[in-house]
């Protein structure tokens, strides 16, 4: 039987994360994808004609570059005596392109900043959202933290997981690079409205199944019908073709309305809410949906063993 690469990758995510002093010696991957995603904007994203065409162009060399590298790792890694320490080198890799630790950590700081006062949220918060939280009250914080865990458990966890298992190396490779860019520059802001089109339907597109599969598992952790009825009935709602589903999944989950009308900047934009409960969240719900994030590791985790003694992974 072979080893269980892709679960032994995850495993090492939950268990280590991204070691600061391995990334303060070497670039993270991500960090990688950013800088080109950056050098690419600067060269191609100017005034004139095509530029949707020229942002498409980046997006495509971007992503089959990544996908190139992923292969060619996973080639010269087969090529290593030992069919186990081919697979634990592989494993320690594919981990660095998992979320799954840094996200909890990083959401859990949101509750604790949140406890010692609204400014400390805010500043923990700021590290995991991509809009400014400093018009946000207590519960905007909370709500915004809930929200982060659930869209970037399926971003960080879910969908590399996915593609990883679909097409290996290459596939994750390409995931991470989509995801980069659609995080770089598939916003509508006047810079990025047409240069980043591509980018952000490429991210839709792949997260479509993976961002359903995270509110499926979301809903059948927190075992409460309400979660899927809030679930298929607003995920819809949401501006995002995928972020809806695992939100409206943990609104449910937790008894809260979440997302609803956002402020940037000076303005103040109209959206619905996701669910029906509560809007004033606290660190406590925080809490609540961490635990709720423990319990979909596990799930996975017993998933991808089940599959590797199937046979399947």
């Amino acid at each position: 039987m072979e080893p269980p690469v892709i679960l032994l990758a995850f495993l090492i995510d939950a268990a280590f994360g991204d070691p600061p002093r391995l990334y303060r010696a070497v670039p993270h991957p991500v960090a990688a994808f950013g800088a080109a995603v950056a050098a690419l904007d600067r060269r191609l994203n100017r005034s004139g004609t095509r530029r949707a065409a020229r942002g498409a162009a980046a997006a495509a060399g971007l992503v089959c570059a990544a996908a190139a590298c992923g292969w060619a790792v996973e080639r010269a890694l087969a090529a290593l005596p030992g069919e186990w320490a081919a697979a634990c080198a592989e494993a320690l890799l594919a981990s660095a392109l998992l979320a799954w630790r840094g996200l909890h950590d990083a959401v859990a700081a949101v509750a604790r900043g949140l406890g010692q006062g609204v400014e400390q949220g805010r500043e923990s918060v700021r590290r995991i959202v991509g809009r400014d939280p400093q018009g946000l009250d207590a519960a905007g914080v909370a709500r915004a933290a809930i929200e982060s865990a659930g869209e970037n458990l399926n971003d960080g966890v879910v969908a590399p997981l996915f593609w990883y298992a679909l097409l290996g190396l290459p596939g994750l490779a390409a995931y991470k690079a989509i995801n980069t860019l659609d995080s770089m520059i598939g916003h509508r802001t006047p810079r990025h409205a047409e240069f980043g089109r591509a980018a952000a339907r490429l991210d839709d597109a792949a997260n479509w199944l993976p961002a359903r599969l995270t509110g499926a598992l979301l809903c059948a952790v927190s075992a409460r019908r309400a979660a899927w009825t809030v679930m298929f009935r607003d995920a819809r709602k949401h501006a995002s073709p995928n972020a809806g589903w695992p939100e409206a999944a943990l609104a449910g989950a937790l008894d809260l309305s979440l997302a609803g009308p956002r402020r940037y900047g000076a303005t103040l934009a109209a959206a619905p809410w996701l669910g029906a409960g509560r809007r004033a969240a606290a660190p406590a719900d925080i809490r609540a949906a961490l635990t709720l994030h423990r319990r979909a590791a596990a799930a996975i985790t017993a998933l991808l063993a089940a599959l590797w003694a199937a046979g399947y992974a």
